[in-house]
């Protein structure tokens, strides 16, 4: 007799249905159809927040149902709500200003990094514009390494900004023509004028796995991809607001 309930519509008329890829037993609701295991669903509060803090870590998915002991379809379809429930401003917010013409003192930089999605011939390349002041991402775009991708970067940074902001770049060509000439200045390799996108090029690296050079962890799917890169932006941009002022790093 079983003495558990379906996890779906919580009735008890179960069946055993054949055993995993990992030995356990599988059963069938007789009811719904939904097939599970016993205790399949046992994942409390608090190891879901602990998964959230892991997945801003230089962890594979694996190794996190390594250290949680949850399966890794169980940790895909944790994944899909979280990624989908994302704010589209990053978490972005102006900081409080001094002077009477905020956004004229604006400066972003801007820059490109490569990734790959299930393949290295599949390259993705990801677009970021940074705020100086704040040190916070304004806006990212995943795609080729083109015109159309920095015309959708422009696109995705708010129309209040664009308007009035300098833009610092290096002087890959696909920015002609897509930003302001006016305010579009291409910096050196040496001038210190992009420090500040390099260094967070260089912890988007450490901290999101997919992203790590010669790494096993990289993305399947297009969607987990910028999915992840957009978790770690979000609790970046929060993080960057409240630092101490001798933090340097996330």
């Amino acid at each position: 007799m079983h003495n558990f309930h379906c996890p779906r519509c919580a009735l008890s008329h179960i069946k055993r249905n054949g055993h995993t890829s990992y030995g356990k037993q599988n059963y069938r609701c007789k009811n719904c159809g939904r097939q599970f295991v016993e205790h399949s669903q046992a994942v409390d509060s608090n190891k879901r927040e602990l998964i959230n803090r892991l997945l801003l870590e230089r962890l594979s998915l694996r190794g996190i149902c390594r250290c949680t002991g949850v399966s890794l379809p169980w940790l895909l379809g944790f994944l899909t709500p979280l990624y989908a429930g994302l704010p589209q401003d990053l978490n972005f917010r102006p900081i409080a200003t001094r002077g009477p013409l905020p956004l004229q003192c604006l400066v972003l930089e801007l820059d490109e990094m490569w990734s790959f999605v299930a393949r290295k011939d599949n390259k993705q390349w990801v677009w970021i514009a940074l705020e100086t002041e704040s040190r916070q991402v304004v806006a990212f775009y995943v795609g080729a390494c083109s015109r159309e991708s920095a015309r959708h970067l422009w696109q995705r940074i708010p129309k209040s900004i664009r308007r009035r902001a300098r833009f610092d770049t290096d002087a890959w060509e696909a920015y002609r023509g897509v930003l302001p000439k006016a305010r579009h200045e291409v910096c050196a390799k040496g001038s210190g004028r992009t420090n500040l996108i390099e260094r967070f090029n260089c912890t988007l690296r450490q901290r999101v796995s997919r992203l790590v050079r010669r790494s096993l962890s990289f993305s399947k799917k297009s969607e987990n991809h910028l999915g992840a890169i957009q978790y770690f932006i979000c609790h970046y941009n929060e993080w960057i607001r409240g630092r101490p002022s001798s933090a340097l790093c996330f």
